[in-house]
């Protein structure tokens, strides 16, 4: 499959780009710096410098891509646009090239469905509190998805962590998971990967974690 990766220098956007080369895919990896990738160079990859939040400069990066990924994130808990702008500019240039299959990263944070009374009224407030910034940045970026019309995949993980991958991972769609406290970035991926053509998952926001 022809496939773009936006973040693909961030660590969740690294395995996203190794496993999908080591699968046999192609991929448009989209970045500032080309030095921070980790893979160099393989026939499967093309790297392009482009600013995220500009649609016309987005738009020949996702022309002709089967599945477009973000791996985008906040740095950080200080105030952030990062998510609202860059998923704008990327479901403007869907749209206007005629690509519809659209997987994010989101977050587990931002949803109580499913939870216990512990993590809803005390766990996920603190947090929600702690990173009010963030919050609110994916929180309009997820809306922005739900406005479009594109067939998009919301991943929801919790806490993500460097530990090596667990190798397995669980998911639930559009609730919480139950004890789904966290998740190697590296299950992130796979997950994401392998669920690019599940029908029943589109337009959904599926909750993962170990």
């Amino acid at each position: 499959m022809k496939l773009t990766i936006f973040g693909a220098t961030g660590t969740t956007g690294t395995y996203l780009v190794g496993q999908a080369l080591t699968a046999g895919h192609q991929v448009t990896a989209a970045v500032r710096d080309p030095a921070k990738m980790e893979v160099k160079a393989h026939p499967g990859l093309q790297v392009v410098i482009a600013d995220v939040i500009d649609p016309a400069a987005v738009a020949p990066l996702v022309s002709g891509a089967e599945v477009v990924f973000s791996a985008l994130g906040p740095r950080g808990k200080g105030p952030t646009t990062i998510l609202r702008n860059s998923t704008h500019a990327i479901i403007q240039a869907m749209e206007t090239t005629g690509a519809t299959r659209l997987v994010t990263i989101s977050g587990s944070m931002i949803d109580d469905t499913g939870d216990g009374p512990l993590l809803r009224y005390l766990g996920k407030p603190l947090t929600r509190r702690i990173l009010k910034e963030v919050c609110t940045d994916t929180r309009d970026a997820e809306a922005q998805i739900h406005a479009s019309s594109l067939d998009w995949i919301i991943f929801r993980p919790p806490r993500l962590t460097d530990k090596p991958p667990a190798g397995k991972y669980r998911i639930a769609i559009d609730r919480n998971l139950a004890r789904g406290f966290t998740i190697p970035r590296a299950d992130l991926a796979t997950a994401m990967l392998e669920h690019v053509n599940d029908l029943n998952v589109i337009r959904t926001h599926v909750f993962v974690a170990t």
